[in-house]
């Protein structure tokens, strides 16, 4: 472009042309001004925080930092999208300003760690601990590198944090817990009830007629929401894991039999035996404790003589392998049961041992475990080729392969799914079989779109699940036809419903006119049924959650009733019992109630501090460089 302009510029004519277009152009910048062209220019922030300003580098490095941070939590790498999703970018925005803005009213305050003391948190930090319990500087250095880390950078990250925990403690310090507010949750979490109450159910409904084709048509007008065909999609997928990449027909079986060999106490089970054992000080009293078993005492006899109890000789039923002493473990499985060993150089002392009961073990042949073993090793050996069948997979997609042109021309197994729904369900309205649930291709294919290259799941063994959406079966209404036997049976279910509530109400006012519940179950000839000591939160089982918080809903000796898991199911009961759990300070359960509360009243309090303090010194985002960093675009 700039040699086209000094071409044009050569000649008279063509200077009088490029002073014309020039000077529009310098009209325009007059008369609309430059400020569009240049916004954000000069303008190196992203944030500032009481006038003090965080460069867009600054920014971006403590952005990856932390993104990288929540990454490890959840155990995968976090695209800026997918922090997006989360709101990640916002915490991550919010926390910057609220560790800036205490940064600063540090400094305002004066307040300074020693280099001694920063010293001594990093050194007692467990993480940093070597095998023998102490710093280790060598492993201090690695982690931080691994972090992204210089140690001068870390240690001042150290400093700025443990400035920042001062204030916060300054603030909330030892918070006193109200009695009122643990007795008011310790009450709530341990309160005891007990009920009393009778089953309704559709024999206490009475006939329910046979709908009319009319009735039916209005019921299905009336609710067709419920009866809507859901979305449905067309899945394709490839997994590629240590088992879907093992050949176990190609292991030898002397590779085989190696493994089973070296391995044999995971294919069985051991024996056990019943092992007491005397411990002396010294042989020659074990030897002279030998001879007079020898002469006719018993082991008992021995431990009496030296004041033992049985459970002061008692080992137990144990595996050899649960002995750590090799030399007792021979000896005690050399033994029949009742014999008493010769004496034994122990750990602690020299000992003398007897068995009892003996449990044989159970070994499984190689012939038995043969298969199971191949695939082992198989699979074993498989792991290594995961990370370059990957690379092969992305390679051909990127050559415009599909998934299942993929999987065909690299010989790995791919599974099409005709149609499935959110809830993981084929149009038969069942479970497709043998889904994934860890992790949720359902989830992750319904947040994708036909064409879509996703990227591939991380499977718990370390290998990858690719998925492609290969069509999509929009949500639809269905006809009465095709759903009238669920139509009929969700309307009789409502039918028996609405009359086992105008039935329940009706044995509700009894009770409350005087009538006993032992009385209207002998008149409905129904069995009144008890339940103790039940729990908010903690269903015995037997007893239907729905009924267990009616009756924390409900004061004792006042009827009530409440619809039961399903809409067919009534229930009508007394609270006959409450017991209320006495505050106990000391007790591990209330000190953690009281630990939770200290730490949620410390938390608002620095919340509203900060707050504050944000408020007072003033905060400027510069929203252009702060999307540009987490890559939002105009939001």
């Amino acid at each position: 472009m700039l040699r086209g302009i000094h071409k044009a510029s050569s000649t008279w004519g063509g200077r009088i042309l490029m002073a014309l277009v020039f000077g529009v152009i310098t009209i325009s910048f007059a008369i609309w001004g430059i400020g569009d062209i240049f916004r954000g220019f000069g303008q190196n922030y992203a944030l500032s925080v009481g006038g003090n300003e965080i460069s867009v580098e600054q920014f971006r490095e403590y952005y990856n930092d932390q993104l990288r941070r929540f990454s490890a939590r959840l155990g995968r790498p976090l695209t800026s999208d997918q922090a997006r999703a989360l709101h990640i970018d916002r915490q991550i925005v919010a926390q910057l300003i609220g560790d800036s803005a205490l940064d600063q009213h540090a400094r305002e305050l004066r307040l300074g760690l020693s280099d001694t003391e920063i010293a001594k948190q990093i050194t007692g930090d467990p993480s940093f601990r070597g095998p023998n319990g102490q710093f280790d500087g060598d492993r201090f250095e690695a982690m931080i590198r691994n972090g992204g880390y210089t140690e001068a950078r870390y240690v001042q990250e150290q400093r700025q944090l443990l400035l920042r925990r001062q204030i916060a403690a300054s603030l909330a310090g030892e918070v006193d817990v109200p009695t009122a507010a643990l007795t008011a949750i310790d009450r709530y979490r341990n309160e005891k009830r007990g009920i009393e109450y009778l089953s309704l159910g559709p024999a206490q409904a009475g006939d329910i007629p046979i709908p009319t084709e009319d009735v039916l048509d209005k019921y299905f007008q009336d609710h067709k929401a419920l009866f809507r065909a859901p979305e449905y999609r067309k899945l394709t997928l490839l997994s590629l894991s240590s088992s879907d990449l093992a050949t176990p027909e190609t292991v030898p079986d002397a590779a085989a039999q190696k493994y089973y060999e070296a391995h044999q106490a995971q294919y069985g089970t051991p024996e056990k035996r019943e092992v007491r054992q005397i411990v002396f000080p010294n042989e020659q009293e074990a030897k002279a404790a030998r001879e007079q078993i020898t002469g006719g005492k018993s082991f008992d006899d021995i431990a009496k003589a030296r004041d033992l109890k049985k459970t002061d000789t008692d080992i137990g039923m144990v595996t050899k392998a649960g002995l750590i002493n090799p030399a007792i473990a021979n000896a005690a499985f050399s033994l029949k049961s009742g014999e008493v060993s010769e004496p034994v150089k122990g750990s602690f002392g020299t000992v003398l041992l007897t068995v009892g009961k003996i449990e044989p073990g159970a070994q499984k042949s190689f012939d038995e475990v043969k298969p199971q073993i191949k695939q082992a090793i198989a699979e074993s050996a498989s792991r290594n080729k995961i990370g370059e069948m990957r690379d092969k997979i992305e390679d051909e997609r990127a050559a415009g392969a599909t998934l299942a042109e993929a999987g065909k021309k690299l010989g790995l197994k791919v599974r099409e799914i005709d149609a499935v729904d959110r809830a993981g369900n084929a149009p038969n309205g069942k479970p497709v079989p043998d889904l994934p649930k860890r992790p949720d291709v359902v989830a992750a294919a319904f947040n994708s779109d036909v064409g879509v290259d996703n990227d591939a799941l991380q499977l718990p063994d370390g290998g990858y699940l690719y998925y492609s959406v290969a069509g999509i079966t929009p949500s639809r209404e269905r006809t009465l036809a095709e759903v009238k036997g669920k139509v009929e049976q969700d309307w009789r279910n409502e039918q028996i419903a609405k009359k086992l509530k105008a039935k329940s109400d009706e044995l509700v006012g009894k009770l409350k006119a005087g009538a006993t519940l032992a009385e209207i179950a002998s008149a409905e000839k129904l069995e009144v049924q008890k339940a103790s000591d039940l729990q908010r939160g903690k269903p015995p089982g037997f007893v239907p959650a729905p009924l267990i918080n009616a009756a924390f809903a409900t004061a004792k000796g006042v009827p009530g009733s409440v619809e039961g898991k399903e809409p067919t199911e009534r229930y009508l009961f007394e609270v006959t019992s409450v017991t209320e759990p006495k505050l106990d300070e000391k007790s591990a359960e209330d000190k953690a109630i009281a630990s939770t509360l200290q730490n949620s009243y410390a938390e608002d309090i620095s919340s509203e501090y900060l707050g504050h303090l944000e408020r007072t010194l003033g905060i400027d985002i510069n929203q252009s460089a702060v999307e540009q960093v987490i890559g939002g675009g105009n939001r």
